[in-house]
């Protein structure tokens, strides 16, 4: 008789030490992707902003090195080096053990970005070794780490002295792991984004960034005085600003707040919100007190100045943020976010700190300024128009059963109703739809054609977008509605499938038509890109066919040149695909549609600050600046899209 598995005291592994971060990677930093490689850099990074913060910092030096690895130094303190009472020095304590730092009590920092005391430890556990020289108390201690394994013995439970120094700091230099990451080469453009950005948030700090990857080495120097009042001015570069930024700061609970905003003529809002110099992506409680007390005070302000009659209904939140930058930074002492890369604050007490300091604030600010507040309050004004336009426009859109889910003629939905199980593809063309159509799996796999290219959503106005036939499609069957500048009428809980793969040829037309798709999500419904719902297909470019051995499929010409190299000329023949529909069905499913065997890429937006920005430039009306990106970033092998 066969042995049953057991569940028993033996079942259970516990992973030592840096092992479980090895392990399960992604619990840490998010992804293996260029996301979690470049969050390896910004771990660092924010522990010297956090001994700016302390007083102790006033310069970074940030440095992508030629063999790939990345060295940040500071003139911070400079990390204790003296015995902690666990019997080693505290530096080694701090780089191979988990929940081990300064940031547990205030005594060392009152506020910080990292939390969990799991930062430094996690980039030495990621890297193939991580360096460290630290400055203080009169010499040069050093370290070193193979894998997150100290390599140096302590002398008597201390680090070794290099040599003497009258500086303090920090310096540390890794190379990320590629056992661990998908791509190991960093994100310039990301790097600089956040480097940028948190020079805005600190005005006295001074960020020194150097890439000397490329043949013209890069070396950007980032100091921004004006702080964030600088960043609502580079925010809005591109738009045609309708008052000067609005700076206002207080305290309340302990909890210092910051703000600055700017109305601008466009028709959507962005406001970021931050806590202790993080970027809070999916916002929190502190920018849940800024929007609600801003509604407030303008809707009170209009029924004042008569903009507003008693009959009128207020206006939303949405309609008075139409047109709005703002940036909210907070200074917290003890911030709780969800997860480690503190996407989303949760704090209460930021909540009722934000909208007391924002509540005292505006009223101080608009009871002097008119001028502004009816700019403001005119913006909210026709903001409401258009929304009640769109309103009965989406009732249409809603309500035409023409259109309903199952009925539109165009879906070959899939069986199974569970959304964590089922996948759509978006497919461009009837021929490749067709084939999709009979190579998938009709149990999880749904199939939606569509003609041609869509609308681009970033040229077009709102009635325009909804009056689009495959817009509306998309929209039905995904079954979670959508959102724009006006309201928000999207529910991610009610999404029918867990993948939404963009399914296009690989070429410039293909490429066209991911990208006209990825703007109306981004700007439709970014939270399918920000929860990790949308994929893009990669079929390949190539099948060779051996006149011995297994047919093989080539996804790029990188991989085609590699066959070539280790392939006799004459050997193999080779067939090029133009497009999906020169795929027959088994095919297809074999390269493109199987899990087991197909490649595909997820959608991450890193900086949405950028993305907004790139997503501008690439599909808006203005030519010369698209030029000016497109040849800028003409070499750039790999877009992490």
């Amino acid at each position: 008789m066969a042995k049953k598995d057991t569940y028993d005291a033996g079942s259970i592994s516990v992973l030592e030490g840096l092992e479980a971060v090895r392990k399960r990677p992604g619990m840490y930093i998010g992804s293996v992707s260029r996301k979690g490689l470049n969050h390896l850099i910004y771990e660092i990074v924010d522990n010297a902003v956090d001994e700016h913060l302390a007083g102790y910092c006033s310069r970074i030096h940030v440095v992508l090195e030629k063999d790939g690895s990345c060295t940040v130094e500071d003139n911070g303190r400079g990390i204790p080096v003296d015995m902690h009472a666990k019997g080693i020095s505290a530096e080694r304590l701090v780089f191979t053990t988990l929940h081990a730092g300064g940031k547990f009590d205030n005594s060392a920092y009152k506020t910080s970005g990292g939390l969990h005391g799991v930062g430094s430890s996690v980039v030495n556990a990621l890297s193939t070794y991580l360096d460290i020289k630290i400055s203080r108390d009169g010499y040069i201690h050093h370290d070193h780490y193979e894998r997150g394994i100290p390599t140096i013995e302590l002398e008597a439970g201390l680090l070794p002295k290099l040599g003497k120094t009258r500086g303090t700091g920090t310096c540390v230099n890794f190379l990320p792991d590629p056992e661990i990451f998908e791509k190991t080469r960093f994100g310039a453009a990301d790097v600089k984004s956040r480097l940028h950005e948190t020079a805005y948030l600190n005005p006295e700090l001074t960020i020194h960034f150097e890439d000397r990857r490329g043949d013209t080495p890069e070396d950007i120097e980032y100091h921004e005085p004006e702080g964030i009042v600088g960043f609502i001015r580079d925010l809005n570069k591109n738009a045609q600003s309708l008052h000067d930024p609005v700076y206002f700061k207080g305290e309340a609970d302990g909890i210092q707040v910051e703000v600055a905003f700017q109305f601008t003529n466009e028709f959507r809002e962005n406001v970021l919100g931050f806590c202790n110099n993080i970027y809070n992506a999916e916002g929190g409680t502190h920018l849940t007190g800024f929007k609600t007390t801003f509604t407030t005070v303008m809707n009170t302000y209009a029924r004042e100045i008569g903009v507003l009659k008693d009959k009128d209904p207020n206006f939303t939140g949405a309609d008075i943020r139409n047109g709005m930058t703002a940036v909210v930074s907070i200074k917290h002492p003890a911030p709780r976010f969800e997860g480690q890369t503190k996407t989303k604050l949760d704090n209460q007490d930021a909540s009722r700190a934000t909208a007391k300091v924002a509540g005292e604030q505006l009223v101080l600010f608009f009871d002097r300024n008119l001028e502004t507040l009816k700019i403001v309050l005119s913006c909210a004004e026709k903001a409401a128009k258009i929304r009640k336009t769109e309103e009965r426009a989406k009732t249409n859109l809603l309500t035409k059963q023409k259109y309903s889910f199952d009925s539109n003629g165009k879906l070959a939905n899939c069986e199974k109703k569970d959304p964590s199980l089922c996948e759509i593809f978006i497919v461009e063309g009837d021929s490749a739809g067709g084939s999709a159509k009979t190579a998938r799996d009709r149990n999880y796999q749904a199939i939606l054609p569509i003609r041609g290219k869509i609308l681009n959503v970033e040229k077009a106005t709102i009635d325009k977008v909804l009056a689009n036939a495959e817009i509306k499609t998309m929209i039905n069957a995904f079954g979670c509605g959508f959102s724009e500048g006006y309201g928000n009428d999207f529910d991610i809980t009610k999404l029918r499938y867990d993948k939404i793969v963009i399914m296009a040829d690989a070429d410039v037309d293909g490429a066209h038509i991911s990208t006209l798709l990825l703007t109306l999500f981004y700007r439709f419904m970014p939270e399918l890109i920000y929860e990790g719902h949308v994929y893009i297909a990669m079929p390949p470019l190539y099948k060779v066919m051996p006149k011995k051995g297994q047919e093989e499929y080539l996804y790029d010409d990188k991989a085609l040149e590699k066959y070539r190299k280790s392939h006799k000329p004459g050997s193999f023949t080779l067939q090029r695909y133009k497009g999906l529909g020169e795929m027959d069905a088994q095919q297809l499913w074999e390269t493109t549609l199987n899990p087991e065997t197909r490649m595909m890429k997820r959608v991450e937006i890193e900086d949405a600050r950028m993305a907004s920005d790139v997503t501008e430039i690439l599909m808006g009306s203005d030519v010369p600046p698209r030029k000016a990106f497109i040849y800028e970033h003409a070499t750039d092998a790999e877009l992490d899209i």
